[in-house]
C-alpha cells in the first residue's frame, strides 16, 4: 500500500466555500470513502440551516478513470430523478464538491440481501435509471482494459495467475455481444454504502463513477458488491425488470463476473498510489478470488448458457 501522506488544510478548504461564508459550523469526518474524504458541515449560528457534505477527492482519480466535472453533473441530474443528494457548490480545482446531507441509515451488505429491501434498492435504481440523461459512457470492458495498461505501466501489483484468465473473459464479452441493451443513467459503483434508507426513501449517492451504462452491469455490479446469492441476484433481477427473466440474470451475472476481474486492476492501482488507509490489495484479492472461482467452475458454464437464450 502507498505510504504517500494525504495533505490538504481542511480549513481552509471550508473558508473557500461561498456556502459557509459568515457562518459557524461544525464539523464532522464520515467514513467509507475509498477515493475521497467525507465531512459532514452543519451550521450551528442563527441563520439558515445549512447541512452539507464536503466531499475532499485524492489526486490519483485520473488513474481510476473519474471525471470530476462529470460527476458533479451527473450528481445533480440523479437529484432531478429523485434519488440522489443537490449539489451546493464545488472547488474544480481544489477537487472539493458539496451536496446536501441527506438523513438515513447507510445499508450493508446484510441489508441488500434482505428480499424486502431487495425490492425497494430495484425501486430506487429503476428510479435513477429513468431519470435525466448523465454525461459520459461507462463502458467497462475498455475501463478494465485501460486500468490492465496502466498497472503495467507502472508496475504495479498483479494477482497470481490473472492475465492467464483473460481468454475465459474475452469468451464472456463476446457472448454478450448478441444482446446489448440501451444505455441509461447509472451509477456503476453501487455498493451498499451508496445507499441510504430513512425509512421512506432509498437514496444512491457517490457518482464519481457515473455514466451511461447497461442497467444490466448496476444489476450485476450491485449483486457483486454485496455477494448476493444466485437466488437474491435473481430476485433484483426479478424486481428491477417486473418478470422473471433467465437471459437477464445470465446477462447480469455475467457483468457481476467482469465487474470482480475489473475491479481487481483498480485495487492495484489503488494499492500502488492511494494516500488512504485501508487495504485495498486485500479488497481486491477478495474480489478476484471470487471471480477466478466462478471462471474456472460451473457458474462460469452455467452463465454461458443463459447467454446463449439472451441471443
Amino acid at each position: 500500500m502507498s505510504n504517500t501522506a494525504e495533505v490538504f488544510d481542511l480549513d481552509l478548504l471550508l473558508g473557500r466555500l461561498t456556502v459557509l461564508a459568515g457562518r459557524a459550523y461544525s464539523v464532522r469526518e464520515l467514513g467509507g470513502g475509498l477515493t475521497n474524504r467525507n465531512y459532514r458541515v452543519t451550521t450551528t449560528d442563527s441563520g439558515p440551516a445549512g447541512d452539507y457534505v464536503v466531499r475532499v477527492s485524492a489526486n490519483e482519480s485520473g488513474l481510476l478513470a473519474i471525471d470530476r466535472a462529470q460527476e458533479r453533473h451527473n450528481t445533480a441530474m440523479a437529484w432531478q430523478a429523485g434519488v440522489g443528494a443537490p449539489v451546493v457548490e464545488a472547488l474544480p480545482a481544489d477537487n472539493v464538491l458539496v451536496v446536501g446531507f441527506l438523513p438515513g441509515r447507510t445499508l450493508t451488505a446484510k441489508d441488500v440481501a434482505d428480499p424486502d429491501t431487495l425490492v425497494r434498492i430495484a425501486a430506487a435504481v429503476r428510479t435513477l435509471h429513468a431519470g435525466p440523461a448523465f454525461t459520459g459512457t461507462f463502458d467497462f470492458q475498455a475501463i478494465w482494459r485501460r486500468y490492465l495498461e496502466v498497472v503495467r505501466a507502472q508496475g504495479f501489483r498483479l494477482p497470481p495467475g490473472f492475465l492467464d484468465l483473460t481468454p475465459q473473459i474475452e469468451a464472456l464479452e463476446r457472448a454478450m455481444l448478441g444482446a446489448r441493451e440501451d444505455r441509461v443513467p447509472c451509477n456503476n459503483d453501487l455498493l451498499a454504502g451508496n445507499f441510504l434508507d430513512d425509512g421512506a426513501t432509498i437514496w444512491i449517492i457517490d457518482y464519481e463513477y457515473g455514466g451511461m451504462n447497461e442497467a444490466s452491469f448496476e444489476l450485476g455490479n450491485l449483486a457483486s458488491e454485496s455477494g448476493l446469492t444466485v437466488d437474491a441476484t435473481q430476485a433484483l433481477v426479478t424486481a428491477y425488470w417486473g418478470r422473471e427473466d433467465q437471459a437477464k440474470l445470465a446477462r447480469a451475472r455475467a457483468w457481476s463476473l467482469l465487474a470482480r476481474y475489473g475491479w481487481t486492476l483498480w485495487a492495484s492501482i489503488q494499492d500502488g498510489v492511494s494516500p488512504i488507509d485501508f487495504d485495498f490489495w486485500s479488497w481486491g484479492m477478495d474480489k478476484y478470488e471470487s471471480a477466478r472461482s466462478e471462471l474456472l467452475g460451473r457458474h462460469y458454464r452455467d452463465i454461458l448458457a443463459g447467454l446463449d437464450r439472451e441471443s
